[in-house]
């Protein structure tokens, strides 16, 4: 009875039974059945989980060549530790704030006008009944998503060259003095934020369209009995379903809120200074990697909140 009572009084204090070591093998041994059982399934997940762990979790040992004096020739592990010293620098640098500033500018400015943009496109998408039509509004929009940013690039220097740039004739044609959108520091962000728009916002419109395509018909059609017009049933039918859509997007985009990269910016060549444009001119003029993997854990860490 006492070794009872201790075995019971065990068991309460560990919340749940005591296992034995042969219970333990046979769990073991039912989750290798399993894994071979559904080894399809397994083998389907393969390519992404391998994707994460090389591209994403391994660079991650990097990491702490932000807080040392690296230097090739060491390695990691050979460079001195310095501490917070990049840090300390980068903050204290002439040109932080113009860099924070110029980056959260560029962010903000495209959340504002890209989130919502996809958004219309998609409830517009979904009352078009003309199929032709909409399959090639769709492919129009859906194209530009598909062109590199170099090519991006050169499409936007050749439609806004002072001298054979289209738009500029369009302007001219209309009457309007063309402004010189290349030469222009204040024309900058407006043009790497519309070029942004214009490539991303067809490709962006599919998440909610698939949103779209889960609303009951059964609801419209209670609404055009009711007398609801087009427009009412947008706003009180639509629109409500994509709000989960919506706001997890948005969520994921203000994650990258400092993520603004310097590719169409190297290839436009404009005048304009912000993190990416730091850490590109560091790595490659200064040859220091130190500096420009403070500049990105700064935008990490800011990040993180969001």
């Amino acid at each position: 009875m006492a070794m009872q009572d201790t075995k019971t009084m065990k068991t309460l204090l560990t919340g749940g039974t005591v296992r034995k070591p042969e219970q333990g093998k046979q769990a073991n041994g039912k989750w290798w059945k399993r894994i071979v059982r559904n080894w399809e399934l397994y083998l389907f997940i393969a390519p992404a989980f391998f994707y994460f762990l090389i591209f994403c979790y391994g660079p991650m040992y990097g990491i702490q060549i932000a807080f040392k004096n690296y230097i090739p020739t060491k390695g990691f592990l050979g460079s001195p530790w310095v501490g917070f010293d990049h840090f300390v620098r980068f903050f204290n640098s002439y040109y932080f704030w113009d860099l924070l500033w110029n980056t959260l500018s560029i962010s903000l400015y495209e959340l504002a006008v890209g989130f919502p943009i996809p958004i219309i496109l998609a409830l517009a998408f979904n009352e078009l009944k003309n199929g032709f039509f909409k399959r090639l509004a769709q492919t129009v929009t859906y194209a530009p998503h598909f062109i590199s940013v170099v090519v991006m690039a050169g499409m936007i220097i050749t439609f806004l060259s002072p001298s054979t740039g289209i738009i500029i004739h369009m302007l001219e044609w209309l009457g309007l003095e063309a402004p010189q959108f290349l030469t222009d520091p204040r024309w900058f962000k407006t043009m790497y934020v519309f070029s942004g728009v214009w490539q991303s916002a067809g490709w962006g419109t599919i998440i909610y369209l698939a949103a779209l395509s889960g609303v009951d018909p059964q609801l419209h059609e209670a609404a055009i009995i009711d007398g609801a017009s087009r427009f009412q049933r947008v706003r009180h039918i639509n629109i409500p379903t994509l709000v989960p859509t919506m706001t997890i997007l948005l969520i994921l985009n203000m994650g990258s809120l400092l993520g603004v990269g310097f590719e169409k910016y190297c290839c436009c060549k404009t005048r304009s200074i912000w993190n990416r444009r730091m850490s590109y001119r560091h790595s490659c003029t200064a040859r220091g990697l130190s500096m420009p993997s403070t500049a990105s854990r700064r935008r990490s860490v800011c990040s993180i909140p969001w």
